[in-house]
């Protein structure tokens, strides 16, 4: 049988859904999804990453340079991503609700392919834990979840000291913020997590059914964990600081948050230390080569199956991450280094050796690859297909990305075009959602051909003031058209 092979890697309600085609023409798809990882790569500009698997990868595909996570928190996105939902729609705003309790007759990304004749299996982190049951939502899997029993290296072993080797590196209640042994690749989880991705190819690539194989790995989150190896790559003196380490003086003080996550590792440590900052910068690095090597990995094991020439490849993140710029580190905000992610595309029907700077969004994801696959998609799904940027038809498909944040009784809906982005901040508890903005609070401006960095808040500048009329108006539709879909 001839399967065309889909590699999928994980960074308006029209969709676009193809017409059933037979077994024997189906897509397989190999799902990746990468934890907190920005667009920190050689692909995206990067001069310092070393990220040679995947800049191959986008120098023969189309890389998105403004794709945008729904909420920059590993649960909510994932599982924004996985329905193709919004959190308003999903219902899931937070580490704790259960996909399941709240939307129990939501079809997921791979459940709707299961019941299309596909066999699908994952391994690693796909959903956050939190936001599912002990089986990765059971309905999401045609096979067992693997999520901690994956195959470390037989001679070391898993790491004996939670998600380290070095017995300091977790003491007394305190987890240091990253740590280097010099063990192998599958000594840490996420090598492991390539092991069984290696796997599952190997076994599945001449099946009788279509595969959908889903790999998530754990880096580079924090802890910034990576074999010794990955760290001598670079030096750390050429590890960059950010320029801008400020709150913006006229942005609301709950657009920020006080680095709780971050402060949660290496206790005693100060962030205003440059030495310090420069070693956890140091640590992201090494763990971005790391995760680059296991994605190295399950593209060599799909060559070496001999479906790579049927194959298309997508490679995303979750969001990004706070290295410093603003006065933060980690996630949980509506600023670029926080939902900004990599999202690129490889493989048949993508015309290739291409960058594009219309917005995208990762819940975009599922309908894409409905309409790449040619099966049927759910309807008045929240995300729209890519295809037409992908072959080349289209230049773009939505007029902004969108994401949202909660943060003190308010949501901040920060719509990101190809110039602006515009945060509506509206009085909105968590568990509610804005009717029209009308419960409007505070408004940010930020205009990245001026100024990359978000330095300056011009929100209420005469010279946007016909600007700002119209984004409110836009904000205003969005969030009625939500509302009516909720209703």
């Amino acid at each position: 049988m001839k399967i065309k092979t889909i590699l999928t890697a994980l960074t308006s309600c029209v969709l676009t859904a193809g017409a059933q085609v037979s077994a024997a023409d189906k897509y397989n798809v190999l799902f990746i999804a990468i934890d907190d990882l920005k667009p920190m790569l050689g692909c995206y500009g990067d001069k310092i990453a070393l990220s040679p698997n995947i800049d191959k990868l986008a120098s023969q595909g189309v890389v998105f340079t403004n794709a945008h996570c729904a909420k920059a928190v590993c649960g909510p996105s994932r599982a924004a991503l996985m329905t193709s939902l919004r959190p308003d729609r999903s219902k899931i705003k937070d580490l704790k609700t259960q996909i399941r309790e709240v939307n129990p007759d939501v079809v997921t990304l791979t459940q709707n392919f299961i019941q299309q004749g596909y066999t699908a299996m994952g391994i690693g982190k796909i959903y956050d834990p939190r936001n599912v049951d002990g089986d990765q939502d059971k309905a999401s899997w045609s096979l067992p979840f693997i999520k901690n029993n994956v195959p470390y290296n037989a001679k070391t072993g898993k790491p004996t000291n939670g998600s380290y080797h070095n017995p300091e590196s977790y003491k007394n209640g305190t987890k240091a913020a990253f740590e280097s042994a010099d063990v192998p690749d599958d000594a840490y989880y996420d090598g492991a997590v390539a092991n069984g991705g290696v796997k599952y190819i190997q076994q599945h690539a001449k099946g009788d059914k279509p595969f959908f194989i889903a790999v998530g790995f754990k880096k580079p989150h924090l802890p910034f964990v990576a074999p010794k190896k990955y760290w001598d790559m670079y030096k750390r003196e050429n590890m960059p600081l950010a320029e801008f380490k400020s709150h913006v003086p006229t942005a609301p003080d709950f657009a920020y948050h006080g680095n709780e996550e971050m402060l949660g590792y290496s206790k005693g440590r100060k962030l205003s230390d440059e030495d310090y900052q420069r070693e956890c910068i140091h640590g992201y690095y090494a763990c971005i080569s790391y995760i680059d090597a296991q994605v190295g990995k399950l593209i060599a094991a799909l060559d070496a199956s001999g479906q790579r020439e049927n194959t298309l490849i997508v490679l995303w993140g979750d969001h990004g991450f706070h290295l410093g710029d603003h006065g933060l580190w980690g996630k949980h905000t509506t600023y670029e280094q926080s939902t900004r992610s990599p999202l690129i595309f490889q493989g048949p029907g993508v015309k290739g050796g291409r960058k594009v700077a219309s917005p995208a969004e990762l819940i975009d994801i599922y309908p894409t690859l409905g309409d790449l696959a040619g099966i049927k998609t759910p309807e008045k799904l929240d995300g729209v297909s890519l295809k037409p940027i992908l072959d080349g038809s289209k230049e773009q498909v939505r007029p902004h990305a969108i994401t949202v944040y909660h943060r003190k009784g308010r949501a901040g809906y920060a719509f990101r075009d190809n110039q602006y982005r515009y945060v509506a901040w509206v009085k909105s508890k968590k568990d509610d959602y804005p009717k029209s903005i009308d419960t409007l609070d505070a408004e940010e401006l930020y205009d990245y051909k001026a100024d990359p960095l978000e330095t300056k808040n011009i929100a209420n500048d005469p010279e946007q003031k016909e600007r700002m009329e119209a984004l409110r108006k836009s904000a205003d539709e969005y969030f009625k058209k939500q509302a009516a879909l909720l209703n």
